[in-house]
């Protein structure tokens, strides 16, 4: 910089999306910019923490994803009760669970665009309304049917509280301190499943009407905090138009993957029309979108899937494909309630530990990329949870001492808090304002496909791996004696998948994950290869 000014930074080179209320001193009027100094006294250092504006930004976003992951968990729950209570058989209640996914599908490809034309506050909050008004209307439900539509509702604004929630997260705070940020934003995942399971339980002892109208307090809270403390920003692409043709063909693409690869899970096979199809049609869909992505030039498209040619988001896009839908499942839990006969309520508990091991190593990890190569962090949380599920498949027993199980579950839940989140901070922590709502989207796409494809797989393996026994797939009622042996034998092999996948996802984080320090900022080709 000419003249005698100190040596400044941009810390946003696009066009701002994050402009706390009223202020603006020392914004760039060309590039609407704020300039801070990257030496001197004044300048933040990695130890100068979270700023305040960020911590109340932050305490809002974690509010509003603990209402989404708390209504996850405890509609799990509550599914049995749905089907006596609606007098509607398993299968058609399953849709008040799958029509919610189908809308996740559908509408998350849209929350890049939906940031860039309207400004991630506004559609932070209406993403709020509408998961409100979704619960609402659900609470209220005359039947099946309407239950369903309103689950789908509350999917349209579910869906986008998380790519929103991160891309707000990263904008708001500096690159140095983005670690312990979303870390912060993880907390949902350390209360969720410890109150949601018991929550559910108890709900649903009075009325299944309950576990929905539950949300409406925490939206009725959330919602005016979001207007007043989450940043005001601009909208940076207002005259951006919607790429149409993209969203006609990633949109129905994703949900039909989705829905071929549940059916799978609920039918127990690979190979039957209502899986294959809806799943080849989607997947088709999808190719065609990523070719013609790759060739737009005129516009961007609906989703970026150029961002893959950067490092940290293909190698963060990858490790989170091979194991993050794997580490969200519950086989090894699903092993334990199975052979020992527990109760759904026992299961939850069986939780706990796992839960609490999770969010603490969420914690830990993710100040912890601020400071230590990320690919130190990442793959030590993948060896230590393939050691956890290893643990659980070599001791899953009929007699296995309940404590054994669930040191194990906690190992897998340590790995699990190391590698999920900080995964994700990597892969987005030095992208440019302008691309890092299209970076969330992409990874949030990775993570729901690749849970969608987990579930199916381990689901398919379980039911041939049972098929062979007087049971059957069916492990709903009690297990007799003498099939215990066969059902052990079939979750220790269902259980050889993920850790074989987790294995993979450990060489390609050691080799793929950035080795620097955490808290460098990318270098100065980097930096100009990423403005417009």
């Amino acid at each position: 910089m000419a003249g005698t000014s100190p040596p400044t930074a941009l810390d946003h080179p696009d066009p701002p999306n994050l402009r706390p209320h009223g202020s603006e001193p020392g914004s760039d009027p060309v590039r609407g910019a704020t300039r801070r100094p990257v030496a001197g006294p004044s300048a933040p250092g990695p130890s100068a923490g979270i700023d305040r504006q960020t911590r109340l930004t932050l305490g809002v976003l974690v509010l509003g994803g603990l209402m989404v992951v708390l209504d996850v968990t405890i509609t799990n729950v509550a599914i049995r009760s749905l089907s006596r209570d609606l007098h509607a058989p398993l299968p058609v209640i399953q849709w008040v669970t799958t029509g919610y996914t189908l809308a996740l599908a559908v509408v998350v490809p849209t929350s890049a665009w939906l940031a860039a034309r309207l400004g991630t506050r506004r559609v932070y909050v209406a993403a709020l309304a509408l998961f409100g008004l979704g619960s609402l209307l659900a609470g209220l439900a005359w039947n099946i049917g309407s239950l369903i539509a309103f689950r789908v509702l509350q999917g349209v604004g579910g869906g986008l509280v998380n790519p929103i929630a991160m891309t707000i997260a990263m904008r708001s705070a500096r690159p140095e301190v983005r670690g312990r940020t979303m870390g912060v934003l993880g907390l949902p995942v350390l209360v969720g499943p410890l109150a949601g399971p018991t929550l559910g339980g108890w709900l649903v002892e009075y009325s299944w009407r309950w576990i929905f109208l539950i949300n409406m307090p925490i939206a009725l809270v959330a919602i005016p905090l979001a207007l007043r403390l989450l940043p005001r920003d601009a909208p940076a692409g207002a005259r951006e138009r919607l790429d149409v043709p993209g969203l006609a063909l990633i949109g129905p693409g994703l949900a039909a993957v989705v829905y071929g690869l549940a059916e799978s899970g609920r039918r127990g096979t690979l190979v039957s029309a209502t899986v294959l199809v809806p799943a080849l049609l989607g997947l088709g869909m999808c190719v065609v979108f990523v070719l013609r992505a790759l060739r737009l030039r005129t516009r961007r498209p609906l989703v970026e899937v150029r961002l893959l040619g950067r490092r940290a988001v293909a190698s963060g896009a990858g490790t989170l494909g091979l194991c993050g839908g794997l580490l969200r499942l519950d086989v090894h839990r699903a092993a334990v309630l199975a052979v020992r006969g527990q109760s759904p309520a026992a299961a939850g508990l069986l939780a706990i530990p796992q839960a609490l091991t999770t969010g603490l190593s969420l914690q830990v990890a993710s100040r912890l990329i601020d400071r230590v190569p990320p690919a130190r962090v990442v793959g030590a949380g993948i060896v230590i949870a393939t050691a956890g599920l290893l643990a659980t498949l070599l001791q899953l027993d009929a007699n296995t001492p309940y404590w054994h199980l669930l040191t194990s579950t906690a190992v897998t839940g340590i790995g699990t808090g190391a590698t999920i989140m900080p995964t994700i901070t990597t892969a987005l922590r030095h992208l440019p304002d302008r691309d890092t709502a299209a970076g969330s989207t992409l990874l949030n796409i990775t993570n729901q496909v690749a849970v969608s494809v987990g579930t199916a797989l381990t689901s398919v393996l379980l039911a041939s791996s049972l098929a062979g026994l007087d049971q059957g797939a069916d492990l709903s009622g009690d297990i007799p004696a003498s099939a215990t042996g066969g059902v052990v034998a079939a979750f220790r092999h269902t259980l050889l998948l993920p850790v074989a996948l987790m294995a993979v996802a450990g060489v390609v984080a050691l080799l793929l994950l950035p080795r620097g320090g955490g808290d460098k900022a990318p270098a100065a080709g980097e930096a100009a290869r990423a403005a417009p």
